[in-house]
């Protein structure tokens, strides 16, 4: 950081720059011959694509990490997806607790603007909780997933696996070491694989403000609207996704009708999760009906809540757009949620952010389509799953040109750093206009 602190960068572009570096040291160090099983050179915009897509906790990938990459490469990986997904600021502010340095007040700026904070109050706490909290969740799922695939492989590889996915998962990236691009698939009805995954998936996915919530509520016997919002958007999303998803398969062959019932369930719910911006799937995303990759998409492109590992417009936004319009259909003027009142500068903030990112969305499927060789549907679900750091794919990853890739990187980096520096664009200003124009009348409608 005192490389930043001898430069005037406002704190969304020192984000930004932050995240460009680790990219750029992670493409650099996949791109080592002894990054690969074979020793061979990674092209550079493969290396990039694959860092851009772990340090922004996305998840695609042109090149199948179990089989290409060697012990040193997916630990680079690896790497990449915890700082990516924690945050480089996060990181950073680990090493000066560990060294006993003070944080000064433009660490606790950067370290409110990367975790989408309000205000400076508690921040350094707030990152102590978050370093905590994703030690312990990680450590235990590590070794849940060690001892369940101790009985298929050897213990030192189950050890290895259970790390990795364990921190894989959590951070919402979607990265897995099985092989042949297979993800979860092949535990489509273990009970353990798919509690302990999506357990970390919505743990990342919720915010590490509600997680804080949630292990302090025998002490303060509350919550706080914001977790009250993301718990309940939350479960309304994974409930109707899992119940939309098991009616739209049940009856497909490739999918859910060859399973027996606790599989079609454990399936559903997973398979409704993982939009949540995880990217991992236990059923072949490509095999799905067409109504069911569009409403993945959708819930791709809300993604998971803010201050955590996933991207998206967030579900406190989507809450908020389902509010107003319900509180405009019902002639209410004021946008009440839990019995607190919402100001309009909330309800704008969020409508310009689904606003811009929709238009994202729209113009990079755009160009895809003049440069791509595949349908529309799945250029647009691959395109709301990079903005979303999402990772799941129609299987046109692997089929994306040169150009392709580059787009697609850019979308991942804008997906992942776009929230935080739009909130920051957004934010109050000070000041006050020294003059209004005229109300206008218009038509709506």
């Amino acid at each position: 950081m005192l490389f930043f602190k001898k430069i005037s960068l406002s704190p969304p572009q020192i984000l930004v720059m932050g995240f460009a570096l680790i990219i750029l040291l992670g493409s650099v160090l996949l791109m080592l011959p002894i990054s690969s099983t074979k020793g061979t050179t990674l092209p550079f915009v493969d290396a990039l694509f694959t860092a851009t897509s772990a340090t922004c906790v996305t998840g695609l990938v042109v090149r199948d990490t179990g089989t290409y990459f060697s012990t040193f490469g997916q630990v680079v990986i690896v790497m990449l997806i915890q700082v990516g997904g924690l945050g480089f600021m996060t990181m950073a502010t680990l090493f000066s607790l560990v060294l006993k340095r003070k944080i000064s007040l433009r660490d606790r700026l950067l370290l409110q603007e990367a975790m989408n904070q309000n205000t400076m109050e508690g921040i350094v706490r707030l990152i102590r909780k978050v370093l905590m909290y994703s030690l312990v969740i990680e450590s235990c799922a590590a070794l849940i997933f060690a001892i369940r695939w101790s009985f298929d492989m050897p213990i030192g590889r189950a050890l290895y696996y259970g790390v990795w996915h364990a921190v894989s998962m959590f951070n919402n990236a979607g990265f897995d070491l099985f092989g042949e691009y297979r993800s979860l698939t092949q535990y489509v009805a273990d009970p353990i694989v798919n509690f302990v995954a999506m357990f970390l998936i919505v743990s990342g996915g919720i915010g590490f403000i509600v997680l804080s919530d949630i292990i302090e509520f025998r002490r303060h016997r509350r919550f706080s609207l914001h977790s009250k919002v993301v718990l309940s958007m939350t479960s309304a999303l994974i409930l109707i996704g899992a119940i939309v998803i098991f009616i739209f398969e049940f009856t497909n062959p490739r999918t859910l009708e060859p399973l027996g019932w606790s599989g079609k369930i454990w399936s559903s719910f997973f398979q409704s999760v993982t939009p949540r911006t995880a990217g991992a799937n236990t059923l072949d995303i490509g095999a799905l009906r067409q109504a069911t990759q569009f409403f993945i998409i959708i819930l791709m492109f809300i993604g998971a809540s803010p201050s955590s590992t996933g991207g998206g417009i967030k579900t406190t936004t989507f809450t908020i757009l389902v509010g107003a319009v319900a509180s405009m259909i019902r002639g209410r003027s004021d946008l009440v949620l839990f019995r607190y009142r919402l100001t309009q500068e909330r309800i704008f903030k969020a409508i310009t952010l689904t606003m811009l990112s929709l238009f994202l969305v729209i113009a990079v499927a755009m160009v895809l389509s003049t440069t791509e060789d595949a349908s529309f549907l799945s250029i647009l679900f691959e395109t709301t799953s990079a903005f979303g750091t999402v990772g799941l794919t129609m299987g046109l990853t692997g089929k994306l040109t040169v150009i392709g890739k580059i787009i697609i990187s850019l979308t991942m980096f804008a997906g992942r750093l776009g929230p935080l520096t739009l909130a920051y664009a957004l934010g109050p200003k000070k000041g006050k206009e020294l003059y209004r124009h005229p109300e206008g009348k218009m038509i709506i409608g």
